[in-house]
């Protein structure tokens, strides 16, 4: 793979700027505010990585881009004009960084009479405007991926898959589950080659999920390892489960079996146009009782930007696929009898013809190791 995660394309930065100020145009909207830097580098291109301290980007409707943050040569491929604030004291952060944020950018905000923020935008810090709250509408102007993100995606699954080999050289009965995460979480960093923006999420031996225990996995169980690599915003979600001593029971084997037989059923729905709902109650049918086990978590969702996106596979909801979502697939089975569960995921690009699958790593209950 390759040494540095791939940059976004300033053509494909200001197709979604313009996709964003469509919207704005049509709900009577003069600018957006965005503070949430996964999608100031979206729109931008820049990667504000410093985790402590925020940017902000004001994109206008006449489709001009602002750039506020205390990098003094950002690389911003997408944006017009940056303004520097500054952070510290002799690098002792000031208290209230998202009024020195807000201190730039008030003054660029006169003569606006109603914008668009996201939920991290410190809406009691804008003077002037009126701001209205477009998270949710932004989920779906954002849902179709360029063809920039779908390779930053396909790099944050490479990395992923780096994770998993780590721990398939470390699973074994005896081993504590927090020393598996923490190893998985080092190998990841090590494909990224940086600081990850995002990592999680279930690493419990035994159950369904949750985070890793000071506890050491046993003889008999099952280990659900459901991973989320997060590469300057771009978020990966891949579930695999393994045998902990190498040699699952035959009631893990076909509940295992089953589910990979879902998995090649769903694929098949990864279209645009059907229904993520009636997706969901396919896959329902097809597992909650199968064998004794449960079926009880959504079928799956969208991913990008955010752990869960748009589209969401969930009765919830009644979206429908388009061609650009990327989407995480992700039947399971559990029940004690199992020894906790036995959850698998892929990720999947929908394109005109169906879907094409990201992600690659063996599915299987037992992997040999290089």
């Amino acid at each position: 793979m390759s040494s540095a995660p791939p940059l976004l394309e300033s053509q494909f930065c200001r197709e979604r700027q313009a996709r964003l100020c469509h919207h704005l145009e049509e709900n009577e909207l003069d600018a957006a505010i965005i503070f949430d830097r996964h999608y100031i580098h979206s729109l931008s291109g820049y990667w504000h990585d410093q985790p402590l301290t925020p940017a902000a980007l004001l994109l206008k409707g006449d489709l001009k881009v602002t750039l506020i943050t205390h990098d003094e040569s950002p690389e911003a491929s997408a944006a017009d004009e940056i303004v520097n604030y500054i952070p510290n004291h002799l690098f002792t952060l000031k208290p209230n960084l998202s009024a020195c944020v807000t201190e730039q950018l008030n003054p660029l905000l006169r003569g606006l009479g109603a914008v668009g923020t996201e939920q991290k935008v410190p809406s009691a810090l804008i003077k002037g405007p009126e701001c209205r709250d477009i998270s949710e509408d932004y989920q779906y102007i954002r849902r179709k991926k360029d063809p920039d993100e779908v390779t930053l995606l396909e790099f944050s699954i490479a990395c992923a898959d780096r994770a998993y080999n780590e721990a398939l050289q470390m699973i074994e009965p005896g081993v504590s589950e927090v020393k598996v995460m923490a190893a998985m979480l080092e190998e990841a960093t090590s494909a990224a080659g940086e600081f990850l923006s995002g990592w999680g999420q279930d690493f419990q031996c035994g159950r369904p999920g949750g985070f890793a225990r000071r506890r050491n996995i046993k003889q008999g169980e099952l280990f659900v390892l459901d991973v989320g690599v997060g590469i300057r915003g771009y978020r990966s979600d891949l579930c695999r489960t393994f045998a902990v001593d190498g040699n699952p029971t035959n009631l893990q084997q076909a509940a295992h079996d089953k589910i990979v037989e879902v998995m090649t059923l769903g694929e098949t729905l990864l279209k645009p146009g059907q229904s993520c709902k009636e997706m969901f109650n396919v896959i329902l049918n097809e597992l909650d009782g199968w064998g004794g086990h449960q079926f009880f978590h959504h079928a799956g969702h969208g991913i990008g930007l955010d752990a869960h996106e748009v589209p969401r596979i969930n009765p919830a909801w009644d979206d429908k696929f388009e061609a650009g979502d990327v989407v995480a697939f992700e039947p399971g089975l559990y029940s004690d009898s199992l020894a906790g569960g036995i959850r698998l995921e892929n990720n999947y690009l929908i394109t005109e013809e169906g879907c094409r699958q990201l992600s690659y790593f063996p599915l299987d209950l037992v992997v040999a190791t290089a």
